[in-house]
């Protein structure tokens, strides 16, 4: 055995010399030296380069910041009464994450809140915000659900009590269509508004109306609030708070008394349309668009049906939203003001002004009405509304009694020009294109010609592409493919009544900074408004005719009586399918013009008997006249 060990040990000597133990202790320290050196520059960096970096990420775990909205500006009319302000209130936010751990908190809030299950798991499933960001679940929550909930808050985790500054109404569904209503920001919105603010998913910005296009205006600044939380995110105190920079107030053009009159008025107005003693009819929607003629500004603009904007405070519900795009309702979040309808006899003015302008027509000429108007041939007879016919008629009186007779001709003449011309005219005077108003939905209307009606037939044969003398016709009194809208033809009257300037229509009338210094007026600009390429003869000729409408025309039973002349033009357009839309447009005082008002009944039936109230209606309040006459006097004529 002894000699087996003497022959390894042997064996060793002679296979592992010193020098290799030596080299292999170096190259262990070496290694080991390498370990430490980088353990000690790893940790150095972690305490003085990174130091502060993980101090913030640690003050991360129990300091949450949180956004505070700044309160929207103040809505005024022009007279500076408040349309739309802020008011604080309380409100029970829930937070999704802890819903999440604690599901039975869900049925324990809506015993609480007295609301159901299904409309607290909507509120948490709406907004797109930060997952982590509370939903508000219930505004202007109870005393007493509030006492119960900070008694019972360790009982409640993720339940907060939050106050937040809501829109408040001040004359309830009044001026709606105008004013707008608000909502939670889309990504779409997201999008369109990068770089014009610090918007966050979760915000709420104006969705149409005034609030939309003024949005930037009226929003301020945002400011936060650091608070301390523990681990359960629970709040336990305000490290550092950054005041928001409350949004800038705003002045409309608008006056509260007339806006008030005009959507009494387009509610009788339906009342009356439905209640005729002859001709009732299913009248269910109805617009009002009141103007300063010498410088567009819109003293007022309704729209019926209407709604409440107070329905979108806190997010609307299922139910109400389900309601307002209800056909059965007739969609009352429709601006029926900025929506194009067939307009009748009123389109008249634009087929007399055109054709004067052209030479197609001299002002002394007269016509033969019959009441049958066979220039096409006897096989495309068509009527004038008079079945009796008016007899030898001049342009005047064919404004005044509004004979279609005489605006078949003049719509014949136009078109063996063979150019369009009745087109041209129309595009000049403002149709077929949007007038520009601070409004975010407006339609530009439909100028129907050649072009557009080939392409509108695309589908169907030769026959239906083709312009037929009757297209134009039909045109030059109101009817056929031809839509306007009720502003349009506001701003088109408005420049008969003062004399050939179109002015852009609009809101805004002056910014005033939240310490209630006016910051800016609204003033219209030079591209706001343009001179009619029309003299001034025909401008004062068509007045005259207008006037006569209201005094031996059409609507002479609605303003008979009237303290004060009236220059305006009823409307009878008709639908297929439906009841006549009734129509009148007018302004006064005649000779010295402040006020313009159009006024559009759906299914209304006849301009004269139900639209032309209405606006005598509005005239009066916006005059200042204590009228006693109705204006509602019987009369099927147009």
């Amino acid at each position: 055995m002894d000699e087996k060990v003497k022959l390894v040990d042997a064996t060793l000597e002679k296979t592992i010399k010193p020098e290799d133990v030596k080299k292999r202790l170096i190259i262990l320290a070496s290694i080991t030296v390498v370990v430490f050196v980088v353990l000690i520059s790893r940790l150095w960096f972690m305490q003085v380069i990174g130091g502060q970096k993980y101090v913030e990420l640690a003050e991360g775990n129990y300091v949450r910041v949180i956004p505070i909205d700044a309160p929207r500006g103040v809505i005024y009319d022009r007279n500076g009464n408040v349309l739309v302000n802020n008011r604080p209130s309380i409100g029970v936010a829930l937070s999704p994450q802890v819903v999440e751990k604690h599901p039975e908190i869900i049925p324990k809030l809506s015993k609480i809140l007295g609301i159901p299950v299904s409309k607290i798991e909507e509120k948490l499933t709406e907004r797109k915000a930060d997952p982590l960001k509370p939903r508000v679940i219930m505004m202007d929550v109870g005393d007493q659900a509030l006492a119960y909930i900070e008694e019972h808050n360790m009982e409640l985790p993720g339940v907060d009590v939050v106050t937040e500054s809501i829109r408040a109404y001040s004359y309830g569904t009044l001026g709606a269509h105008i004013l707008g209503y608000l909502g939670e920001i889309s990504e779409e919105e997201m999008k369109s508004l990068k770089g014009s603010g610090d918007y966050m998913l979760g915000d709420i910005v104006g969705k149409t109306g005034v609030e939309n296009v003024y949005e930037g205006l009226l929003r301020g600044q945002k400011g936060n609030q650091q608070l301390e939380v523990n681990a359960v995110g629970r709040p336990l105190g305000v490290i550092k708070t950054q005041d928001p920079i409350p949004g800038h107030n705003l002045m409309l053009t608008i006056d509260l008394g007339i806006q008030q009159v005009a959507e009494q008025a387009l509610e009788e107005a339906i009342e009356s349309a439905r209640n005729q003693p002859k001709d009732k009819t299913k009248a269910d929607g109805a617009a009002a668009v009141v103007i300063d003629p010498q410088n567009g500004e819109i003293l007022a603009m309704a729209s019926y049906p209407t709604y409440n904007p107070e329905v979108f405070v806190g997010g609307i519900s299922k139910e109400n939203w389900k309601q307002l795009i209800d056909k059965k309702n007739n969609y009352p979040l429709n601006n029926r003001a900025v929506m194009a309808f067939p307009p009748g006899s009123t389109f008249k003015p634009v087929t007399l002004i055109g054709a004067m302008a052209d030479g197609l027509v001299g002002r002394g000429e007269k016509f033969v009405c019959t009441g049958k108007w066979t220039g096409l041939g006897k096989k495309w007879a068509k009527f004038c509304w008079d079945h009796s016919g008016h007899g030898k008629v001049g342009l005047s009186r064919a404004i005044a009694e509004s004979c279609d007779t005489v605006f078949y001709i003049l719509g014949y003449r136009f078109y063996k020009q063979t150019k369009e011309r009745l087109q041209y005219w129309s595009r000049i005077f403002g149709f077929g294109v949007q007038t520009g108003v601070d409004l975010p939905t407006e339609m530009k209307g439909r100028i129907p010609d050649k072009k557009w009606k080939k392409w509108f037939n695309r589908n169907n044969g030769v026959d239906y592409q083709r312009w037929y003398p009757g297209d134009t016709i039909n045109m030059a009194i109101g009817q056929g493919d031809l839509l306007v809208t009720p502003l349009q033809l506001a701003s088109f009257y408005a420049a008969i009544a003062n004399g050939g300037t179109i002015y852009r229509p609009h809101l805004g009338k002056a910014m005033i900074s939240w310490d209630g210094k006016v910051r800016r007026d609204f003033k219209p600009k030079p591209e706001d408004k343009r001179e009619l390429p029309i003299s001034k003869d025909i401008i004062r000729f068509t007045q005259l005719a207008l006037e006569k409408v209201t005094t031996e025309g059409t609507a002479k039973g609605a303003f008979y009586g009237f303290p004060v002349s009236v220059a305006g033009k009823t409307g009878t357009a008709q639908v297929k399918k439906k009841d006549d839309y009734a129509w009148f447009v007018g302004y006064a005082p005649a000779d010295n013009p402040k006020y313009l008002a159009v006024v559009m009944v759906e299914q209304g039936g006849h301009g004269g008997t139900i639209a032309a109230p209405a606006v005598r209606k509005i005239l009066a309040a916006a005059l200042g006249i204590d009228d006693k006459g109705t204006g509602y006097v019987y009369d099927p004529s147009r």
